[in-house]
């Protein structure tokens, strides 16, 4: 709780886990992916690109967890 926050009221544990596996892979996916650095010329092109940066993710993600059976927030760990 911050000094200036008014009727704060603390979130339920599950409610903050899922939040932070999901602000942790937005910043994985702006850091490491450079989501927001795109060049594409056209929507399909965009479209695309994202699409390839998202499935990338997913399998580094799937690989880590079920291969590995390590952390999935932790990307840069050695895989091999």
């Amino acid at each position: 709780k911050r000094s200036n926050q008014k009727d704060y009221k603390p979130q339920f544990y599950p409610f903050k886990k899922y939040r932070k596996r999901i602000e942790t892979l937005f910043s994985q996916l702006c850091d490491q992916f450079m989501i927001r650095r795109n060049y594409a010329k056209t929507f399909e092109g965009f479209k695309t690109r994202i699409l390839a940066k998202i499935t990338a993710q997913t399998l580094n993600q799937y690989i880590i967890k079920i291969h590995l059976n390590r952390n999935i927030n932790n990307l840069k760990t050695q895989i091999i």
